[in-house]
């Protein structure tokens, strides 16, 4: 057996030491290296970090600030409730962590004890609702319905219920003044989310876990002015959450008011008005269908002509606002939002966007004009128009020959405006423009009167309408290309057809669409507000401001006003003498044009109105009727889904807003003193020397104070009482806008 001489190992067992030992240096120079950072380098950040971990905060909400009127009267504000809520660091300290009292304090609210117990367990992934979502250190309410007995009782016997507390808290409430509603503006408050607190950390607008923020309307575009900024008390605690000490705190900074341009006694009429314009159109028999009316939806704005304020605007269907007060039911949400709902949440004002009819003839006589036609060349109004064996036919057939733009608007004659629409659409180059690009008069024009955008009103979600002009023409039929060559069909069905159409050329500009268009139809949409924006132009000479609501915020003290002042937003693209001549036409509209019938009688001497009808309408539906007005002070503004006519379902309801405002009687005199805003607010509410602002009396009802003599007084034309609104007839032209089908995507020439 050979030996192996011990002289051969060696080396190697060195190099592994040396080894060994670079490594044990180098990681005791690693662990010393990061021990430094974080005791040296770092050590009081992590040693203010750890702080925290036994400083805690307990919430004190910021009383949020009030939401009134044009006259300082409530629209949203606060109501101070008994709140009794339990501590949860209290309740641990106990051998039963609690149940005892809070089984107790169950029998004194009337309440079972497992839901008491369940309102101040802490909510995780597991833990469902009822639960507390917010600070454990923080008081956690049980009922803020406690009666004052209740409140007494565990007041009185406090020592029966250590950790629980009976106060007077303010809560939001919308408490509708003179029975008016503004539910869509004035929108609704819910809890803050993990997300929102997370996203506003680092603003100049933080939020805490015990806010509530505005989800829609006002409540929301004012957050937070209105929000205020909530008070912070930190507390000092030990590893097992008891309390040994007070740190700094910081108090509640309550927020500040919204003073509006909102007139709730018009606001109340207005909704009044509306929603009695669609029960009487549910009465009316419409003979295209051969069904009544649905009158589905509908919304109406009254803003001033002269500075875009918004005075009342309402939506229908509407809805209670204090639905919301300490959270929605299951029940009441499915209400709110379900398919069956008919959506009270939108804002119709805003969001609702139909075919506008015959209130855009406005724009279309405008871009007549730009494209150089007289105001007074003899256009012929005959009883049809046609176009590659397609007949556009004029109302029930009506021919009244040449005759002048002004006298078009007047009594609305489609077949002129089919004409222009058709020869510029011709003088482009037809379906195949010619080189470089188009006039588009019709188009333009209406891009200049700011459509197919938001008028950028303070109202959060606003929509902006469609001008289907070559553009959207071009990415509407790259968005549903595909799906039109999919299902559509040569010899299919009326919807089949348009998408086979639609698959081939659905890009191009037809005959049909030039046509449609120029009367306010085919792929045309516009918003309640927008034509208001519009009207109210035409009203004060041609300026169009950008709609608002919010008037001045004012601080809690009320040492701070910060008024909201009126924004020009653009000209209207016509001359002074185009102006004037669309302004006579549309007060013709008024005395004998097609809403005479229902505002014979009104002292248009005294207080001119101005207003366009219009009949729109849309596939698969009733017509939807639309009227847009206008006197030197203010613009009204009503559209009805399914419901008939423009003057036919909302003349009547116009008129009464407008005698609302004006004091005009029945018998068409003139009332001041019943007069609720003759000439629009001007200034702000008083603010006393306590920082809370001045508020009239409110009320009963404006609406109901209005029509209390109509059974007693003759009726002036379309006045009388719902139940007598006799349904128009066809022997007076002005009474009904008789429907015609115009199948704008069926136009192949």
């Amino acid at each position: 057996m050979t030996n192996i001489p011990e002289t051969g190992r060696t080396p190697r067992v060195q190099i592994r030491l040396v080894v060994i030992q670079i490594l044990v240096l180098s990681l005791l120079g690693t662990l010393g290296g990061r021990l430094w950072y974080l005791q040296i380098r770092e050590g009081s950040q992590y040693a203010k970090e750890a702080s925290g971990n036994h400083v805690q905060q307990v919430v004190d909400p910021a009383v949020r600030g009030s939401i009134l009127d044009a006259r300082g009267v409530a629209l949203a504000d606060n109501e101070t409730r008994l709140v009794v809520s339990a501590s949860r660091t209290d309740l641990l300290k106990m051998k039963d962590d609690g149940k005892a009292v809070l089984t107790k304090l169950a029998g004194v609210l009337g309440m079972k004890p497992k839901e008491v117990m369940q309102r101040v367990r802490l909510c995780d992934a597991k833990t469902p609702q009822p639960c507390w979502n917010g600070s454990p250190f923080q008081p956690i309410p049980i009922t803020d319905e406690a009666t004052p007995r209740q409140a007494m009782q565990i007041r009185e016997r406090s020592e029966d219920f250590p950790g629980i507390t009976a106060e007077p808290e303010a809560l939001r409430r919308y408490p509708g003044p003179g029975k008016s509603n503004t539910a869509q503006v004035l929108g609704y408050l819910s809890p803050v989310t993990d997300e929102e607190i997370q996203k506003a950390k680092d603003t100049n607008s933080p939020y805490l876990r015990s806010d509530q923020v505005g989800r829609s309307g006002l409540e929301r575009q004012y957050d937070r002015e209105l929000r205020g900024k909530a008070g912070v008390t930190r507390y000092e605690v030990d590893n097992l959450g008891r309390v040994i000490g007070k740190a700094k705190s910081d108090a509640a900074q309550a927020g500040s008011s919204l003073v509006t341009s909102i007139d709730s006694r018009v606001q109340r009429v207005a909704e009044y008005e509306l929603d009695n314009a669609m029960k009487i159109a549910r009465t009316q028999y419409d003979k295209v269908t051969g069904e009544k009316y649905k009158a589905d939806s509908g919304a109406v704005v009254v803003m001033e002509a002269k500075t875009g304020r918004i005075v009342a605007m309402a939506s229908a269907p509407t809805y209670d606002p204090n639905v919301w007060i300490g959270g929605i039911s299951a029940k009441d949400y499915k209400q709110l939002t379900g398919k069956d709902s008919d959506y009270p949440l939108l804002n119709r004002a805003i969001q609702g966007q139909s075919a506008p009819g015959s209130t855009f003839k406005v724009v279309s006589t405008a871009a007549a004009v730009q494209a150089g036609y007289a105001w007074d060349g003899g256009y012929p109004c005959t009883s049809s128009y046609s176009v590659g064996g397609q007949v556009f036919k004029n109302f029930e057939g009506e021919s009244f020959g040449p005759i002048s733009l002004g006298r078009a608007l007047e009594v609305s004659c489609d077949t002129v405006f089919y004409g222009l629409a058709d020869r510029e659409w011709k003088k482009d180059g037809g379906i195949n423009p010619k080189k470089g690009e188009p006039k588009d008069y019709f188009y333009k024009t209406a891009h200049q009167f700011g459509l197919g955008k938001q008028t950028g009103i303070d109202l959060p979600n606003e929509v902006t309408g469609r001008v289907p002009d070559r553009q959207w023409k071009q990415d509407y039929w790259k968005a549903n290309k595909d799906a039109w060559c999919k299902s559509g069909k040569k010899g299919g069905t009326y919807v089949e057809k348009i998408e086979y159409e639609g698959c081939l050329e659905g890009y191009k500009m037809r005959e049909g669409d030039s046509i449609n268009y120029s009367i306010g139809q085919g792929d045309t949409l516009l918003t309640p507000i927008q034509e208001a924006m519009i009207y109210g132009a035409l009203a004060n000479g041609g300026t169009e401001h950008v709609p608002t609501i919010g008037k001045a915020i004012i601080s809690a003290d009320g040492k701070t006003v910060k008024e909201i002042q009126p924004q020009v937003l653009r000209k209207l693209p016509i001359s002074e003498a185009t102006h004037k001549g669309i302004d006579k036409a549309l007060a013709g509209v008024i005395t004998s044009g097609t809403a005479a019938w229902k505002f014979k009688g009104w002292p248009q001497d005294k207080i001119t109105l101005h207003a366009k009808t219009g009949t729109a309408e849309v596939y698969g539906k009733q017509t939807t009727s639309w009227l847009a007005t206008y006197s030197k002070d203010y613009t009204v503004v009503m559209t009805i889904a399914q419901a008939g006519t423009g003057s036919g379902a909302s003349g009547e309801a116009v008129r009464s807003i407008y005698s609302a405002l004006y004091g005009v009687q029945p018998d068409g005199s003139i009332d001041n003193k019943k007069a609720l805003l003759p000439t629009p607010q001007q200034g702000l509410p008083k603010v006393k020397t306590d920082g809370t602002i001045a508020s009239p009396k409110v009320a009963k009802d404006p609406a109901k104070e209005l029509h209390a003599n109509d059974n007693a007084s003759p009726s002036p034309g379309g006045t009388q009482p719902a139940a007598t609104t006799a349904s128009p007839t066809s022997t007076n032209r002005t009474t009904r806008r008789r429907p015609r089908r115009r199948g704008s995507r069926r136009m192949l020439t």
